[in-house]
């Protein structure tokens, strides 16, 4: 039997910054991951980057993450993560102009420059956008998109070389409270192994392994899509935006492409090991429909495909990180916000199972809110990932 300080399952975005950053401390950790790093719903994030949130933990997090984001070579030894600081635009009625003005004044206080504008200045600065049922919007100058697959094995990979033991292809089946604290792990190939602290990071497969120590987490799993399209003149449209209006965003990929997905809660899938379908045509069309009506030159766009995926997601599409057993983590239910948070929350979770000084507004993410009632209010209407 092997025996490890610490051990993470899942080496997804989270799974691999939290092992990052533990490594980089020079804690022994070891990873365990049934696929290759971001070969489950990382791997097929959309991969935004922004720091817009009203959460004020996650805005400082998020904040801290985009800062990552930009000095990601000089963090990892030269890996590149491809972030493009394109910009986001995010267009809401006016009913959430004082949310968006709170928000803001919060964003900047924290050093994310996020400008409110007036339609008026929505119309002069973004003359592609149409304004039906814009009443105010949000502009972050230095928000973006990245490539997920590269941050994700260049922060698996720097664990790696700082010491980190990568047990890939290798699925964890069950997980054990360890006598006196930590946790006794059997593996696929039936190995096995023991730790004195575990954090569970494994997407969509965290309710079932957190279940076989802890009381069951209330975790859906929901398959959310991505459309494609193509547009020759894409460079008159740089920049990220989300509309709330409407319950979409749109996001940059590649030269002359952009994704297309979601604002809102989609259905739930029973078993995240199930096969999900690709795209339909009805949501190709469903997502083409709000862009055209959004920015009507999108009409000249055609349509390149797409994929789904699956979003792990809690009551109040807030991500769920503490402790459930004594020695024994869950950083779960990031519920879309996943990929921009993890950058830097790695550092803030490592620091939960060390015991050491933490951005105390990580606890307000502990599972006991919701065993006292005390889910957190965040985001903008049924857009919850704003959260």
């Amino acid at each position: 039997m092997k025996t490890f300080e610490t051990c993470v399952i899942g080496a997804g975005i989270h799974g691999a910054s939290i092992a990052f950053h533990l490594a980089s401390l020079g804690v022994e950790v070891a990873v365990f991951e049934q696929g290759s790093p971001a070969s489950g719903p990382t791997g097929r994030s959309s991969a935004i980057c922004r720091a817009y949130y009203t959460n004020h933990y996650l805005a400082r997090v998020a904040k801290r993450s985009l800062d990552m984001f930009r000095d990601f070579g000089e963090l990892t030894r030269g890996r590149g993560c491809d972030f493009h600081a394109a910009g986001a635009l995010y267009l809401h009625p006016f009913s959430d102009a004082p949310a968006l003005d709170k928000a803001a004044a919060y964003m900047n206080s924290v050093g994310t420059r996020v400008d409110v504008l007036s339609t008026d200045r929505v119309r002069e600065s973004f003359p592609l956008i149409a304004l039906d049922g814009i009443g105010v919007a949000g502009w972050e100058a230095d928000a973006g998109y990245a490539d997920p697959v590269a941050t994700t094995t260049g922060l698996f990979d720097r664990a790696v070389e700082l010491g980190a033991v990568a047990r890939l292809y290798t699925r964890v089946v069950t997980v054990a409270e360890r006598p006196g604290g930590g946790a006794m792990l059997r593996l696929s190939d039936g190995e096995e192994a023991e730790c004195d602290k575990l954090v569970i990071a494994a997407g969509p497969w965290t309710r079932a392994l957190a279940a076989q120590v802890a009381e069951p987490l209330p975790l859906t799993v929901e398959r959310h899509y991505v459309a494609t399209i193509r547009w020759a003149a894409a460079g008159e449209m740089p920049f990220v935006h989300a509309d709330i209006v409407a319950g979409y965003y749109c996001k940059p990929e590649g030269a002359d492409q952009y994704c297309l997905g979601p604002l809102t809660a989609e259905p739930d899938v029973d078993d995240p090991d199930a096969d999900i379908a690709g795209l339909s045509p009805d949501e190709s069309h469903k997502m083409a429909a709000a862009a055209t009506r959004r920015v009507p030159r999108l009409k000249e766009a055609v349509s390149t495909g797409g994929w789904a995926s699956l979003y792990d997601v809690s009551p109040d599409w807030m991500p769920v990180i503490g402790e459930i057993a004594p020695g024994i983590f869950v950083d779960a239910g990031t519920s879309g916000h996943g990929f921009k948070l993890a950058p830097a929350l790695g550092a803030d979770v490592a620091a939960l199972l060390l015991g050491v000084e933490v951005d105390e507004g990580i606890r307000e993410l502990s599972p006991e809110r919701f065993r006292q009632g005390a889910g957190l209010g965040a985001g903008y209407g049924s857009a919850r990932i704003l959260g």
